[in-house]
């Protein structure tokens, strides 16, 4: 996979997620979409359609937060490997790592001590959308917080 960039702009990230969240994708779609587009990945768009199922806490079960998957999802695609030999793959202890200090990192920094949709959004409709507005919150809280995550 190629990178098309050399330098990223956290607020730029964020600006474009907002975005594609108000437009109309699910938290994991809009998360990889902005990857994608962002840091103008050689990578087809159907790595936006693979992180479908993954919203609303994992096909609309409310269990793992779709922003988080997409986290995953974005980690395993820098950082993941593609050869099958064994958890001792440099690039597979590298990308563990990295999933642990995100998992550990967004349970800290939205304030809830949970990756759980249904935690993160229980006083919100979900019907009516309302927690489109707190995921937003919390992912701009997060990046204004961490911008260092990417430097």
């Amino acid at each position: 996979m190629n990178i098309g960039v050399t330098e990223i702009s956290p607020r730029a990230v964020q600006r474009a997620a907002e975005k594609n969240v108000k437009s109309g994708y699910y938290c994991c779609e809009a998360l990889m979409c902005t990857i994608r587009d962002e840091f103008k990945l050689d990578v087809p768009k159907e790595v936006i359609a693979m992180s479908s199922g993954m919203a609303v806490g994992a096909g609309k079960s409310g269990c793992v937060c779709g922003a988080f998957n997409g986290g995953l999802l974005a980690l395993g695609m820098f950082f993941g490997r593609t050869e099958q030999d064994g958890p001792t793959n440099p690039k597979s202890v590298k990308c563990m790592e990295l999933v642990h200090e995100l998992h550990d990192w967004f349970k800290k920094a939205n304030g809830k001590n949970a990756i759980c949709c249904r935690v993160l959004t229980k006083e919100f409709n979900m019907g009516q959308g309302e927690h489109k507005e707190q995921c937003i919150f919390h992912r701009t809280v997060r990046m204004e917080s961490s911008t260092d995550c990417l430097s």
